[in-house]
C-alpha cells in the first residue's frame, strides 16, 4: 500500500518539521526518519525534499549550516522558534482534520458493514 500523492503532498511540511523536531539532521537522515516512521509508506525523493527545505528556510522555519565532522561535507537543518510554532500549529490542524474525517467515516463505514446487501 502507498498513500495517494496529493495526500502526501499536503502533509510534507508537517512530516519534515516533525523529523527536525528530534534534532538537527541532514537530508538523507530526514528522508530515512520519515520512511521509517511511516512504516516505509512514505518515501520522499531528494528532488522533492531539497526544494521543500529551501522554502522552509526562506520562510524562517529552519536554519542550515555546513559541517564536515562526519568526514563528509553535509548541510544540516534544524528548527527555528518559528518552525516550532509552525509545527505546533500544523500538528493541531492535522489532529482536528483527522478527527473530522474520523467522525465522517465511522458512520459511513458502519452503514456499509450492516446495510442491505447490494443487488
Amino acid at each position: 500500500m502507498t498513500f495517494d500523492r496529493d495526500l502526501v503532498r499536503g502533509s510534507l511540511d508537517l512530516m519534515v518539521l516533525s523529523a527536525l523536531a528530534e534534532g538537527p539532521q541532514y537530508g538523507y537522515l530526514i528522508q530515512k526518519r520519515i520512511r521509517e516512521a511511516s512504516g516505509n509508506l512514505v518515501r520522499i525523493q531528494a528532488g522533492t525534499l531539497y526544494p521543500l527545505l529551501h522554502r522552509l528556510e526562506s520562510d524562517g522555519a529552519i536554519t542550515s549550516r555546513w559541517d564536515d565532522t562526519t568526514g563528509r561535507d553535509r548541510k544540516w537543518y534544524e528548527l527555528t522558534p518559528t518552525g516550532r510554532r509552525m509545527l505546533q500549529d500544523q500538528a493541531s490542524q492535522w489532529q482536528e482534520y483527522v478527527n473530522c474525517i474520523r467522525r465522517l467515516l465511522n458512520p459511513a463505514l458502519a452503514a456499509l458493514r450492516i446495510g442491505p446487501e447490494p443487488t
